[in-house]
């Protein structure tokens, strides 16, 4: 399975999305192609954001800019779980001991 679709393909992947509302998505900057030489393609990631943003207009009548809202704070959500579990890995790393004054700390601050 391809890592890349065509606009062509993302239209045939996803029978709710129409070449109009594609369009919107990238204009309002909700969703960003990769630009080639030979037109903008997509990544899966792509597909799946779009896929979602399908259905939140369709179940939630949400407009461009409450679905630009939403996706900033999905984005925002993924971005934090990426870092915590860097943090996670980082501290994995560290002797008990560390491990245990930062767990301490954690503990004291909630």
């Amino acid at each position: 399975m391809t890592d890349m679709f065509t606009e062509s393909q993302m239209l045939d992947a996803l029978p709710h999305l129409t070449q109009f509302r594609l369009t919107t998505l990238i204009e309002a900057r909700i969703v960003l192609p990769l630009r080639t030489e030979t037109g903008p393609v997509f990544r899966r990631i792509d597909l799946a954001r779009i896929e979602l943003l399908c259905e939140l207009t369709e179940n939630f009548s949400l407009d461009d800019d409450a679905l630009a809202v939403v996706m900033s704070l999905l984005d925002q959500l993924h971005t934090a779980r990426r870092d915590l579990r860097a943090i996670a890995e980082a501290l994995a790393a560290e002797d008990p001991a560390v491990r245990a004054r930062i767990g301490a700390a954690l503990a004291n601050a909630y």
